[in-house]
């Protein structure tokens, strides 16, 4: 759990940077250069995530379970689901709907995983792992609604057909991951076979 926890310390503080610190950031930034920054950002970010990943994975050998969700949960979990995927393919295509009129699609993919993560799943590491994707989402898209304030508030150029392709990409993506990827990821199917 303790390489867990480093993990999540680097990676999720790494990404938290501009919610957290925005003033710090700018000046590393500006004392750095942008793209040197950027490249040390990304390296404790990768960082943080081997070590999640290594110690989730020594975590789960050991589980210590807080609870156990109802099997509905899983269920709300899938559909939740589909709706991070449509977000997180949103954040990606250009010109479409949802992201116009969420800005921060990406993020909110982020809340709504994790949020998924916690109903389905009742053991500690769990908790903390998906605990603080989530905490670490709701304080970026918090402050990202405050920049959003101080920019200009009016959404791009949106069309139909880029909001279609972002609908069709989530739900591509979002069957890749429920009929295979998680299982051969994670171990675990959402389908519970």
């Amino acid at each position: 759990m303790t390489w867990m926890i480093l993990g999540l310390v680097l990676f999720v503080g790494s990404h938290a940077l501009q919610a957290l610190v925005p003033a710090w950031r700018q000046r590393q930034i500006q004392r750095m250069g942008d793209r040197p920054f950027k490249a040390v950002v990304s390296l404790v970010a990768l960082a943080g995530f081997v070590g999640i990943c290594w110690g989730y994975d020594l975590a789960r050998s050991m589980p210590m379970v807080l609870w156990v969700p109802p099997t509905g949960m899983r269920h709300v979990a899938a559909l939740l689901m589909l709706v991070a995927a449509w977000l997180m393919v949103a954040a990606f295509v250009p010109g479409n709907h949802i992201k116009a009129r969420l800005r921060h699609p990406m993020v909110l993919s982020v809340k709504v995983w994790a949020l998924a993560h916690l109903l389905a799943n009742g053991n500690l590491e769990d908790v903390i792992l998906f605990g603080s994707f989530l905490a670490w989402a709701v304080l970026s898209f918090r402050a990202a609604r405050q920049r959003d304030r101080l920019d200009d508030p009016r959404p791009s150029a949106t069309s139909a057909q880029a909001t279609w392709v972002a609908v069709a990409g989530g739900l591509a993506v979002y069957g890749v991951i429920l009929f295979k990827a998680h299982a051969w990821l994670v171990g675990v199917s959402p389908l519970g076979y």
